[in-house]
């Protein structure tokens, strides 16, 4: 298994909220994790970074995880957790008052992959069945597609598009949509903040995964594509190539 992390502050952006990485416990499994700090909330990055770091902990730190409901327990009772240390921390520190991040998490295995989310951070897979988003954005915009009040269309260009309805830290409780995937050899998981996934087009993303590139490679290509787009926002993500342990 292969993974790459990557993040830039982009071409406007003067600091980067964005957070992310990719770690390893002691039995060679992997936890996969992009945040996104609020846009237009003070201690975005703070909010981010802790996310991340606290995750990391529990991470590095626990044990073996060899089935799909023992990840999912895992992420939901440590996603509870961190939520809660944001909320307080936020309240405890007036710099920090509402401060929020969006969460997208993956405990990746060579047989399934458990993912979490929160916000509009997205996860897409690329499998023998093409490329597909496999997580649902949780923003103000999404809803008024969902409820057929807009276009998808018009979702893309949307003034509110930005407004979650959903994000880790802003509230005592936070609810996270949480699925398992079979991953089979030579799938290639992409975990993105909207940096991304708002600059470059799905088949732009699909494109480069299945491009001969290296995974390094690969990343690097996107992160220019979104800058030479524009590069508004942050951007960050994260590659996971499910590829055998001979190669």
């Amino acid at each position: 298994m292969g993974a790459v992390f990557l993040t830039d502050r982009g071409k406007i952006r003067q600091h980067n909220e964005d957070s992310g990485g990719v770690f390893v416990n002691s039995h060679g499994q992997r936890l996969a994790i992009v945040a996104d700090g609020m846009g237009g909330h003070r201690a975005g990055d703070v909010a981010s970074a802790m996310a991340i770091k606290k995750l990391q902990l529990y991470w590095e730190n626990g044990k073996e995880l060899t089935a799909p409901d023992q990840a999912s327990t895992w992420l939901r009772e440590h996603v509870i957790k961190v939520n809660e240390e944001l909320f307080i921390y936020s309240n405890e520190h007036e710099e920090c008052k509402g401060m929020g991040t969006t969460l997208v998490v993956a405990i990746c295995t060579h047989s399934f992959c458990t993912v979490g989310h929160i916000g509009d951070s997205r996860c897409y897979l690329l499998n023998e069945y093409g490329f597909n988003q496999i997580t649902e954005d949780y923003s103000l915009v999404n809803e008024l597609v969902k409820n057929g009040q807009i276009s998808k269309e018009d979702a893309e260009h949307h003034p509110r598009k930005n407004i979650l309805v959903r994000a880790l830290g802003t509230e005592k409780q936070v609810m996270m949509d949480v699925k398992t995937i079979e991953v089979e050899e030579g799938d290639v998981l992409l975990l993105c903040s909207d940096g991304l996934s708002n600059k470059v087009s799905e088949e732009q993303l699909k494109e480069t995964l299945l491009s001969g590139k290296p995974l390094q490679q690969k990343g690097s290509h996107l992160i220019d594509l979104a800058n030479e787009l524009g590069g508004e926002d942050n951007i960050t993500l994260v590659l996971v190539d499910f590829i055998s342990e001979s190669r």
